[in-house]
């Protein structure tokens, strides 16, 4: 595990951070100290394969993270920059032999992370202590290595890890008062009555009176129906998988508290994917102004532009967050110091009209802290992506021709456009389940169900996904979904795999 103690920075770097800092409050940013480490490549890397946290327990995933890491900068294909993690205070990465320009663009670029963390309302909910708790998962880890073995422990944090986006994203800023269930199955069952008895009868002659056979009748149906719902156990659908595993499966305590790890860490980590782009085109942003409106002198500021266009280049084939988040916050400022917004600018059908349209309101300022302070990667390309911006920047919509061998562009009209970028970034483009039933069969089977939107599952992933489940859970597995628009349920008992239609 990476170990860093030394916390000062060089002068003349400390002297360009007090210089930076400055400008970047006086331009309206605000966020908790940074601390800065200058690190050698090796270190930096090594850091970058734990996320970003000196210490984290021990896997062989973060091995193969690094080697990745190291390939990419030793043969030139990739280069860490810039590292920051959302603490207080914020700790900061700078890649020691890095030009004087690189340095200052990096610093830039991190005050504007630093202030997203900070007041961005997705992240509101997260542990800024997060570096105290990695380091305690670590100890936590290492305790339970020492007294089960490398081995053990290592296969069910494998296990758990690959579980680990079965969580209920949103958890953190919605109050779901059906996510909870109160009363295990067991007790509940306890608390019913094994019989219908009636109402009390004083005299056995007015039993059929007080208590006539179809009132009976009625009070055992209403017994079986709500045994019937008992037996649906959780009674809401549960979408923090993870959640219900901790609360229901038959774990170990160390079992428990390993995957208890991996939750927490899983829910800190997932407002970042939840706002890369925003989150990078902010940063984007702040760094472009700052080093050419004030940092950079004249002899850096050809250096910076050619680093800058290096970041927010646009690549073929995929999508750069970095320039799609600058682009779009550039293009929201124009409209609002413009005033292209509102009801009138929506009705205008004259081009013309829109071409000249400047209010000179003067807005754009204001609305880009607002912007910052209240979306995700999916309101922000919902609310401000425009199909004159898609225009602008050429997207498009493409897809592989098996019969050519080529990648193909598919459309480039916005609602397309729009839609897949969207469908993309929901849930991280990952499936949907859910807990329906753990007492499936009435013989505690655990029953999930995908919500299909119009992806078919990958079948190896899904039963990846089960098996590492029935791991945990001990007991057969199923999963409802659907394949070529029929529904099917997939099921793993421990030993083999079961498929069969419910069309």
């Amino acid at each position: 595990m990476a170990l860093i103690t030394n916390t000062d920075l060089p002068a003349d770097l400390q002297a360009a951070w007090e210089e930076i800092d400055g400008y970047a409050r006086n331009y309206g940013l605000d966020y908790f100290p940074i601390i800065y480490q200058v690190l050698d490549y090796n270190t930096l890397y090594e850091v970058a394969a734990l996320g970003g946290f000196p210490t984290r327990y021990p896997h062989w995933r973060y091995g193969m993270e690094y080697d990745q890491l190291i390939k990419g900068h030793v043969y030139g294909l990739s280069i860490i920059y810039e590292m920051v993690i959302n603490t207080n205070p914020v700790y900061a990465y700078l890649l020691e032999g890095n030009t004087s320009i690189d340095q200052k663009t990096v610093m830039a670029h991190v005050s504007g992370h630093a202030d997203f963390f900070k007041h961005n309302m997705w992240f509101a909910p997260t542990n800024r202590k997060m570096l105290d708790a990695m380091a305690n998962h670590a100890a936590r880890v290492q305790r339970y290595i020492d007294r089960y073995g490398y081995e053990r422990v290592e296969d069910f944090i494998d296990t758990c890890l690959s579980l680990d986006n079965l969580i209920d994203y949103h958890a953190p800023y919605i109050n779901r008062p059906e996510a909870q269930t109160l009363v295990s199955i067991t007790e509940e069952e306890r608390m019913m009555p094994s019989q219908v008895e009636g109402l009390p009868v004083e005299q056995p002659y007015m039993r059929d009176y007080i208590n006539p056979p179809e009132f009976l009748e009625s009070q055992r149906q209403r017994m079986v129906e709500e045994q019937q719902r008992l037996r649906m156990f959780p009674e809401n659908p549960q979408k923090d998988i993870l959640s219900f595993l901790m609360n229901y499966a038959p774990l170990d305590r160390w079992q428990h508290s390993v995957l208890e790890i991996i939750r927490d860490e899983a829910y800190y980590f997932a407002p970042q994917a939840m706002t890369k782009i925003i989150n990078e085109g902010w940063a984007s942003y702040w760094h472009s102004r700052i080093m050419t409106e004030k940092a950079a002198d004249t002899s850096e500021i050809v250096d910076f532009a050619d680093h800058h266009a290096g970041i927010v280049a646009a690549h073929p084939g995929r999508l750069n967050p970095y320039r799609l988040g600058l682009m779009l916050l550039r293009d929201i400022e124009e409209r609002w110091n413009k005033g292209r917004f509102g009801k009138d600018w929506e009705e205008c059908d004259d081009l013309r009209e829109k071409q000249a349209w400047d209010k000179k309101l003067g807005l754009g300022r204001q609305k880009l802290f607002e912007v910052r302070r209240f979306h995700n990667d999916v309101t922000f390309l919902d609310e401000f992506l425009t199909p004159e911006f898609c225009v602008e920047q050429k997207l498009f919509t493409f897809k592989y021709n098996s019969d050519t061998e080529l990648y193909e562009i598919v459309s480039r009209n916005f609602p397309e456009i729009k839609a897949k970028l969207l469908g993309n970034l929901t849930n991280f483009g990952q499936p949907f389940i859910s807990v329906q039933d753990a007492n499936y069969n009435n013989r505690g089977e655990l029953y999930l169900l995908h919500r299909h939107e119009g992806v078919d599952l990958k079948v190896s992933y899904a039963r990846d996904t089960l098996r590492n489940i029935w791991k945990i859970w001990s007991r057969p597995v199923h999963l409802e979904t659907i394949f070529d628009e029929k529904r099917r349920l997939l099921t793993y008992d421990g030993s083999d795999w079961g498929e069969r239609k419910l069309d």
